[in-house]
């Protein structure tokens, strides 16, 4: 074993990468979250064992002082603390031994990365219903293009239901086949077995209806699209049969915007999809309650983050409420 603290740190690095392959993340997840470690590493400017709160504090001050988002910042934290618990895993014994340095986390509560920043729910609204659906009929016109059928077509029907179901990226990926039950219910249901649960209580299995033809475009998926991976229950499967990782979907999505070739400022996130779900069948007039069952929050307030209703909401509702009322009126009139 090498006493060189920087080439021991890249060995580490190395097996880190590795365990991502045996995890089953995708080439494209990998190359990406390699280049965030290496320029993580590379601007704290000390191995991982000897970073201190004050050196994760500077960093993130760096990159808030250049401008950069968020969402950025909160990357570069999550990537050192998971590659820090890889260390203490699987190193800590070693650089006891050769570096004399105990393995202490300098993540703490006040430098720890926030899920609130310039992509929450609060602040940036979700795509329009016209953005999405201009987003769909790309994609569509795609599968007849691309290089590899079943891959296109299987991130078409992957993103309708991430949009249609208000799923989260990672409850995809967990879906299975037998999870369709297309005869529950007037339109069909997924069975969510996986879905998130509230202060680490663990899976919270919900019933998510089909809407707005989501059952058909999931039986075309079933019948053409899935028997051109190889077999496994998984649904929405990757070209070996596994499981897409929720950082694979996401990269997914920027990939396909890039190729879409809208402004930067046009794209959106898979959770965004999910936001949208929320705004858009509040909009037309879904019950809150309906939607935060269809989401799976725990309180109806968690929802309401999620429902960004556009800037003519009012004017819409109230041209709907005066065209229902003279609509009845009207009717009254004839019956008399």
């Amino acid at each position: 074993m090498s006493t060189d603290p920087w080439q021991f740190q890249m060995m580490c690095v190395d097996a880190f990468v590795a365990s991502w392959r045996a995890r089953g993340f995708s080439p494209v997840t990998i190359d990406n979250d390699i280049g965030l470690l290496e320029r993580t590493l590379k601007a704290l400017g000390r191995p991982a064992w000897e970073v201190t709160p004050e050196d994760i504090d500077r960093v993130v001050g760096d990159l808030a002082v250049q401008g950069r988002k968020t969402s950025t910042r909160r990357e570069y934290v999550q990537i050192f603390k998971g590659f820090h618990r890889f260390l203490q895993a699987r190193k800590s014994a070693e650089i006891e031994a050769v570096f004399g340095v105990r393995l202490v986390c300098p993540i703490d509560e006040f430098n720890a990365s926030r899920h609130v920043g310039d992509d929450s729910p609060a602040l940036v609204p979700p795509p329009t219903p016209e953005r999405v659906g201009e987003f769909f009929d790309f994609m569509k016109q795609r599968i007849a293009t691309a290089r590899k059928y079943g891959p296109a077509a299987r991130d078409y029907a992957m993103f309708r239901t991430l949009y249609h179901a208000g799923l989260r990226s990672e409850e995809a990926s967990l879906l299975e086949r037998p999870d369709l039950h297309f005869t529950r219910g007037p339109f069909g249901k997924l069975h969510v077995r996986f879905g998130k649960g509230a202060h680490t209580s663990g899976p919270r299995p919900r019933w998510v209806p089909m809407l707005d033809g989501l059952d058909l475009v999931l039986r075309w998926f079933l019948e053409d699209v899935r028997p051109k991976f190889p077999d496994s229950p998984v649904l929405f499967a990757d070209e070996s049969g596994g499981s897409l990782h929720r950082g694979t979907i996401r990269n997914r999505l920027r990939y396909l915007m890039q190729l879409e070739g809208r402004p930067a400022a046009e794209w959106f996130s898979p959770h965004a999809l999910r936001r949208a779900c929320a705004t858009h069948n509040y909009e037309r007039g879904v019950d809150l309650v309906a939607i935060q069952q269809m989401l799976g929050h725990w309180t109806v307030s968690s929802t309401m983050r999620y429902v960004r209703p556009s800037a003519t909401f009012i004017e819409d509702a109230y041209q709907r409420a005066v065209a229902s009322t003279l609509a009845e009126l009207t009717g009254k009139e004839s019956a008399e």
